[in-house]
């Protein structure tokens, strides 16, 4: 497998962190609450994470083995609940998720080029 691709889905999944934080800064939770566009924008950088940790648990079960810290599973059943249940959104845990596990994430991610 092209290990190229690594880098790429740990660099989608990092944009996708620092997006979602940038829509979402300077807004109380209320505020994200009334605002459709910018929950539509972090619901989609969550699926981009999820989609992302995805194709990473598929084709480098080996990295995520040794990589422990990062949760993928949880990302994976984020994306899962979004995709599938998408009328059934729960914006507190999207904004929990946002809040928390997101800075969390950024600070476990990997670097495979260093």
């Amino acid at each position: 497998m092209n290990e190229n691709r690594l880098d790429d889905y740990l660099d989608h999944m990092r944009q996708a962190a620092g997006d979602a934080l940038i829509f979402v800064e300077g807004l109380i939770k209320e505020e994200f609450f009334d605002d459709k566009r910018t929950q539509q924008a972090v619901i989609m950088s969550l699926i981009i994470i999820g989609e992302a940790a995805t194709k990473i648990m598929d084709g480098y079960p080996e990295f995520t083995a040794t990589h422990p810290q990062v949760p993928w599973r949880s990302m994976r059943g984020m994306r899962n609940r979004i995709a599938h249940g998408y009328f059934d959104i729960n914006l507190e845990v999207v904004w929990d998720t946002v809040q928390a596990a997101l800075p969390e994430l950024l600070k476990c991610l990997p670097d495979v080029s260093a």
